[in-house]
């Protein structure tokens, strides 16, 4: 009967995800088509003359180069930020008992239900009185703060289940605050893992903060602003904006690739947690 089963679903799963991943190899396959062969060869994926002006016409001429080494400093940057914020509250929430920590976890776990986008607003209005607006600054303090609620959780949930014997050997020993917490955050690589995935992923597609907080200096905005370099004011490039595409997802593809099995250990570690 099991066996069965999986002769029916098995079709089933290989048809949704056909379904899923044609749209991502159309664009793979519109970066190497010229722009008329982009528009005859309907749902083809092989192009009938491969180009590779795309990619030097993004890189070059739309300034990909610039806007790949703001997402890479944008994304490492906030991504180190946010995992030593996170960290650090939910090792302070998860082992210190102190007035209002019930309140503070409670407001914590509201703040999942708020929309991001909500916040942009003033978020905008505290870099502009800090003058960080229009510059690198800005963009990543704004980016350091998104989703940082879901991974205090998650260090709460796993700083918890420590043993308590580890922290007293380590009072013991006469270790204080700070060296008490780095010596238990190597026991967190679990979590660590799926913290900087999801958030180096979130950070290197985000689009509203670095388009608001870079109005006034376009040559800061990351790769996915960067994408409207392609808009023209009668017409879309649309291979060139294939290509785009090609050159921003590429590097996470290979990325995720790279650290699959690192990141379903990370995730289960986490859930454990």
């Amino acid at each position: 009967m099991k066996r069965r089963a999986n002769l029916i679903a098995l079709p089933i799963l290989l048809i949704v995800g056909l379904v899923w991943i044609y749209p991502f190899l159309w664009t793979l396959s519109a970066a190497f088509k010229t722009q008329a062969g982009m528009f005859t060869g309907g749902a083809s994926l092989m192009p009938d003359l491969w180009s590779f002006e795309n990619f030097e016409r993004a890189w070059v001429n739309a300034g990909f180069s610039q806007f790949f080494a703001n997402t890479v400093l944008y994304s490492v940057v906030s991504t180190t930020v946010e995992l030593v914020k996170s960290a650090l509250c939910g090792y302070v929430l998860a082992r210190y008992d102190f007035p209002g920590r019930t309140f503070l976890h409670r407001l914590i776990v509201a703040t999942l239900f708020i929309p991001v986008a909500s916040i942009i607003i003033p978020q905008f209005v505290l870099v502009e009185q800090l003058g960080l607006l229009n510059t690198r600054a800005g963009v990543i303090l704004a980016m350091s703060g998104s989703a940082g609620a879901l991974y205090v959780l998650l260090f709460i949930g796993f700083f918890a289940s420590i043993p308590e014997e580890l922290f007293d050997a380590a009072k013991l020993d006469g270790a204080g605050f700070l060296r008490t917490f780095r010596l238990i955050l190597p026991l967190a690589k679990p979590v660590i893992a799926v913290v900087v995935i999801f958030q180096f992923v979130s950070n290197w597609n985000e689009f509203n903060i670095p388009l608001v907080f870079t109005l006034g200096q376009p040559e800061l905005q990351n790769l996915s602003v960067g994408m409207l370099s392609f808009k023209g004011e009668h017409a879309v490039d649309w291979t060139g904006f294939a290509a785009g595409m090609t050159l921003s997802f590429a590097p996470m593809l290979l990325i995720f690739l790279f650290f699959q099995s690192y990141f379903v250990r990370g995730l289960a570690g986490a859930t454990k947690g």
